[in-house]
């Protein structure tokens, strides 16, 4: 293997929102070659959820990756969304939540230790595993306290018990994520969005105390949803119309970074991974040409000479 394709073994998961139809539908020919992909460029961590698509993204992920070496890889799924047959489905209802899919099941919000384990063993029959590696909690900035209660002990417990190696908190939002890594013994977190080369507020107390108790963070939303994901700056932020003071600090960035001789999106990616808290970055793919293009953008060189003139241009604020 490459040395090229080694650090994208170590430093890139993919992130399967897609194989869920994300705001558009995928055949699963499709969905299969991208897996595809991502494990012939030597990407070994895989992350998705009940959420993606009402089970479709867990279910494509399985059958992708059955047969494969299952000690070669990692894969990380998520709780606190329950599927749930939808007794209103009457055959051309769909999902309203950005998948692409009919809306057979209904997500149900349940922290509880019951929903965990019941989730979970729904989570590894459309897998067709018997073990993952990572459970996050998803998305529970509004059950705060039904998760320290409920979901994070079960997850805990089944850790202890060898079912989990990992245990996980995911979300939008560091100062949450910050009071769980305080308060509960979880040892990773999927942090989207917050640390970025357009913002940095993980920095304030999240990362640091990351770096302090050895929790591993695996970085999502590097492209803020958008607006960094393609050389001239979008206008998707926050999945929201960008303001427009944000658009022109990410175009200014893009300035810069073209004066190196770097791409926007190769720059994003490069600045989220130089953390030493952050183990993973974690980057969707729609087709198997953006696998490559996202292996190749997280294979680059960037001279470290860019994030002190971004620092020097009050474009990006330092570490520490």
């Amino acid at each position: 293997m490459s040395g090229a394709n080694d650090r994208a073994r170590v430093r890139l998961g993919l992130g399967c929102a897609q194989l869920g139809n994300l705001y558009r539908a995928m055949s699963d020919e499709s969905a299969y070659a991208i897996v595809g992909e991502a494990w012939s460029q030597g990407i070994r961590y895989f992350d998705t959820a009940p959420h993606y698509g009402l089970g479709l993204s867990e279910s494509r992920l399985g059958v992708a990756l059955a047969g494969r070496p299952r000690d070669e890889y990692v894969l990380s799924t998520k709780v606190g969304r329950l599927l749930e047959e939808n007794p209103a489905y009457t055959g051309v209802e769909r999902d309203t939540d950005g998948f692409d899919v009919p809306a057979t099941v209904v997500r149900r919000y349940d922290y509880s230790r019951d929903a965990v384990l019941r989730s979970l063993e729904s989570s590894l029959t459309r897998l067709g595993l018997d073990r993952i590696d990572i459970a996050f909690v998803h998305d529970c900035e509004d059950y705060v306290e039904e998760t320290l209660a409920g979901a994070v002990p079960a997850l805990i417990e089944l850790r202890e018990q060898g079912v989990l190696r990992h245990v996980g908190l995911g979300m939008n939002f560091d100062k949450v994520l910050a009071r769980f890594v305080r308060e509960s013994d979880v040892d990773t977190i999927r942090l989207a969005g917050r640390y970025s080369l357009l913002e940095q507020p993980a920095l304030e107390e999240l990362l640091p105390l990351c770096v302090e108790r050895g929790v591993r963070v695996m970085a999502a939303g590097v492209f803020n949803s958008g607006i960094l994901a393609t050389p001239t700056p979008g206008t998707t932020y926050n999945y929201e119309s960008a303001p427009p003071e944000l658009v022109e600090k990410a175009r200014r960035i893009a300035e810069v970074c073209t004066r190196f001789g770097v791409d926007l999106p190769t720059a994003a990616i490069a600045f989220v991974a130089a953390h030493p808290a952050v183990e993973s970055v974690v980057l969707g793919a729609s087709s198997v040409a953006q696998v490559g293009q996202n292996v190749a953008r997280a294979s680059a060189e960037v001279p470290p000479a860019l994030w002190d003139a971004l620092v020097e241009e009050g474009l990006l604020r330092e570490a520490g």
